[in-house]
């Protein structure tokens, strides 16, 4: 099923965004890439011999998600920064964009939802470990989005702006109110604005065949904050800090993960889990699929441990 949010395009339309961008070229070939529901993602083979990805951004007047506004001028920022300040991790580089879509390089590899390794798990930790150390000026979403002077501020706005975007979409939560603010101390010991990824499930990383790190794709959902908040989606549906032997951790040594690192890995979890029930209806998942009641129950299980 094809999401709403996500373009419709000819090999033709493709040939007049790369002529845009980046001049006497044109289109030899080209295959829509599948694995994401916001962007259309293409492969394109340039009469240069050149190989890119060509990702563009929903149709105008298309409903989003209120952080969803930007993504892919922010991708571009996303690359640009780690390229420049974290040059040993494998990202794309930005051929063209403008803030409706943007032309990279092609990274070699599979993603890692296709191909299991450990030692792509364990680089993928120590790469996130590098893209940390990078700073931001502000806590939050870049790009002209809400952010705020400290994490706690912040992250409350964010888990609000989503929950206002439930209400509009008419997509049912359980009870909220009060959970991210009664926790504002524990939020508070993250004072240096990291920059994050957010999105490091293992169809955004890309393995090489010898099992190593190839690439880390789709940094359109940064922001800057707790580090901690990156350690959620390498083990998407699960609590790492209950796997000490997890590889993304070998790789990121993180240090022990007290009770307060273990209150902010909830709240983490609970951001990502309303986020992804939220975003159902924009990507025309029905409720009747039954994945709307499986992130609610996981949902509910962290509700009961923040409340425990």
């Amino acid at each position: 099923m094809r999401s709403p949010t996500q373009r419709v395009l000819s090999q033709g339309d493709l040939g007049s965004l790369v002529a845009e961008g980046l001049g006497d070229v044109g289109v030899v070939a080209a295959a829509e890439l599948s694995g994401g529901t916001f962007a259309a993602v293409w492969r394109v083979r340039l009469t240069d011999g050149r190989d890119v990805v060509v990702k563009v951004g929903p149709p105008p007047g298309t409903p989003v998600l209120r952080y969803e506004r930007g993504l892919v001028a922010a991708e571009a920022t996303y690359f640009r920064l780690v390229r420049e300040r974290a040059p040993a991790v494998p990202v794309p580089s930005v051929l063209a964009a403008t803030d409706d879509w943007i032309i990279t390089t092609l990274l070699p590899g599979r993603p890692l939802a296709e191909t299991d390794s450990p030692r792509a798990r364990t680089e993928l930790g120590a790469a996130v470990a590098a893209v940390h150390e990078i700073s931001g000026p502000y806590f939050g979403y870049t790009g002209g989005r809400p952010s705020a002077p400290d994490w706690p501020a912040a992250f409350t706005g964010i888990v609000a702006a989503l929950r206002a975007d439930a209400a509009a979409w008419n997509v049912p939560l359980p009870p909220l109110d009060g959970v991210v603010e009664r926790h504002r101390d524990v939020l508070a010991a993250a004072t240096r604005p990291a920059l994050l990824h957010f999105d490091l499930w293992d169809g955004n990383v890309l393995v090489s065949p010898s099992g190593g790190l190839a690439g880390l794709v789709d940094g359109e959902r940064h922001l800057y904050g707790d580090p901690l908040l990156d350690l959620v989606s390498p083990a998407l549906f699960r609590r790492i800090e209950d796997e000490p032997d997890h590889p993304f951790l070998r790789g990121y040594r993180p240090g022990p993960f007290d009770a307060a690192a273990r209150i902010r890995l909830s709240l983490y979890r609970l951001h990502l889990y309303v986020l992804m029930i939220t975003e159902g209806p924009s990507r025309g998942i029905a409720r009747a699929d039954g994945r709307h009641d499986r992130l609610t129950d996981l949902l509910n299980a962290e509700l009961t441990l923040l409340t425990a």
